[in-house]
């Protein structure tokens, strides 16, 4: 057993699991690909179409999702604005729903986003 050097010893299979233990990646995807039975996190861009109380809808051209959200994530965001959510996919009944992990408002307006985005690709 190893000491952590705060009174709590681990094991050699604690440590190694902790090592081993990952967040799945966010990987960058459209709305309408997110497959909730497979798919664990995604990142998402989009613009607001409607904000609630605890959650927003984001809408990137090739489909929807409501998005839930801390409040402290959904101060500064408002109707319109384009947005950038890292989240949890979480299967629904009728489709899935994203818990926003990260959420971001972009200075840019989604056209000038899907511009530059095509031009980096290229390159």
């Amino acid at each position: 057993m190893k000491s952590t050097g705060h009174g709590k010893k681990l094991t050699a299979t604690s440590s190694v699991m902790a090592e081993n233990q990952r967040r799945a990646p966010a990987e960058p995807v459209e709305i309408d690909d997110i497959d909730p039975q497979a798919d664990v996190r995604g990142r998402v861009v989009g613009s607001v179409i409607d904000l609630g109380e605890d959650s927003l809808t984001v809408d990137d051209g090739t489909g929807s999702v409501e998005v839930f959200a801390d409040d402290e994530q959904l101060e500064d965001v408002e109707e319109q604005d384009t947005v950038r959510i890292l989240g949890r996919v979480l299967p629904a009944p009728e489709g899935f729903e994203l818990q926003a992990e990260a959420l971001h408002v972009l200075s840019v307006d989604r056209e000038t986003y899907d511009t530059v985005k095509k031009i980096v690709k290229t390159t």
